[in-house]
């Protein structure tokens, strides 16, 4: 049973996202026909999305949509995930798909404990395979015997945000009080869209590089070592960095 980790990847987007936002937001304010707008964005989408984002003027955003893939992920990230509902998710069956060796994901705190408790952990994530390789062999179907699956089982799924969706999701799933696991799949999406977009993802990211934390009293407390992080990230997307760096930065720095 091999322990997995996460890996995300950017699949495609919508063709010069940029380009068509500034051309939806300028279509508000113009009488002019959509060939003479398509004209007269070009060049100039990022300084009219700027002013788009300053005015709150947020509609726009949302005719750009960015799929991605993520595995290694586990059934907890999942739960937390299809929470936000302005997306679309295609994720591997529990159901049709059989698992003879249950993949899985271990959590940093356990791991932090040491060698013994990292084994007594695999130890009964193997019994939960047992458990359910028992109830198949007695002829049970796939879709009973996964009720003895773990929170901890990987998972794998395809999943579709439009742009403005993406910015809500950065701004509470980039945050040090959100989950670690769905925290730094967060991130990984964050560098791979300011790779593709960095005009329309640059004041994104968790709530507090913008401005005050709105966790109150519940605040980490760590805001510019976030804005630090974010500064990072920006760099590594500004070279062109591929999606397996990317992720692996997120991995490093953001759980």
């Amino acid at each position: 049973m091999p322990e997995k980790q996460l890996e995300a990847l950017l699949l495609c987007h919508t063709p010069e996202p940029e380009t068509a936002i500034a051309l939806a937001g300028r279509l508000c304010y113009s009488d002019s026909d959509i060939l003479s707008l398509k004209e007269a964005v070009e060049g100039k989408s990022k300084k009219f999305i700027s002013r788009l984002l300053s005015m709150g003027h947020l509609s726009p955003i949302e005719h750009a949509s960015f799929t991605f893939a993520a595995q290694g992920v586990s059934r907890a990230l999942l739960a937390q995930i299809t929470r936000h509902r302005i997306a679309s998710f295609s994720v591997q069956s529990q159901r049709y798909v059989k698992k003879d060796a249950l993949d899985f994901i271990v959590p940093p705190s356990i791991r932090a404990l040491g060698e013994e408790a990292e084994l007594k952990y695999i130890a009964q994530m193997e019994q939960c395979q047992a458990f359910y390789q028992g109830w198949l062999e007695r002829g049970i179907p796939a879709e009973d015997a996964r009720f003895l699956l773990p929170n901890g089982a990987e998972t794998r799924m395809v999943f579709t945000m439009n742009a403005r969706e993406l910015m809500h999701f950065f701004s509470l799933r980039c945050c040090n009080r959100a989950q670690w696991e769905i925290r730094a799949l967060a991130w990984a999406m964050l560098g791979m869209c300011l790779r593709e977009a960095p005009a329309l993802f640059a004041k994104s990211g968790p709530s507090c590089i913008a401005g005050a934390c709105p966790e109150g009293k519940m605040s980490c407390g760590k805001a510019e070592a976030m804005r630090a992080t974010l500064d990072k990230l920006k760099a590594l997307a500004s070279y062109g960095a591929d999606d397996a760096e990317i992720t692996r930065f997120a991995r490093e720095n953001c759980i």
